[in-house]
């Protein structure tokens, strides 16, 4: 019975994606014929790697720091996921800092 069901959740996820390309390419095509611009160009944003770097770094210092702390005052678990808080935060906040930079720089 689950195999029936995975079997035509498939299909209908498949007819679904279809229907959907077929109409989003027939909505296109009547823009095109009015004049208008079919779709906006997005913009990459550049700056998820370097928010998901920073967090990674600043989870890894947390663990680093959590370790000490728990080696020299035996605070046990609560230094691990403290530090892992505080360290990714920061790490979020200065990459916020490094965009505002950024953005404020003229080009």
């Amino acid at each position: 019975m689950g195999i029936i069901w995975f079997m035509l959740f498939s299909i209908g996820t498949l007819i679904m994606v279809v229907y959907l390309r077929k109409y989003t390419n027939i909505e296109r095509m009547a823009l095109i014929e009015k004049g208008e611009q079919p779709y906006q160009v997005r913009q990459s944003n550049s700056s998820i790697p370097l928010r998901f770097s920073l967090l990674l770094i600043g989870f890894g210092l947390g663990l680093l720091i959590g370790y000490f702390l728990d080696s020299m005052f035996g605070m046990e678990e609560v230094a691990y996921f403290s530090m892992i808080l505080i360290f990714g935060g920061g790490g979020l906040g200065l990459a916020y800092l490094i965009e505002e930079k950024k953005a404020k720089k003229p080009e």
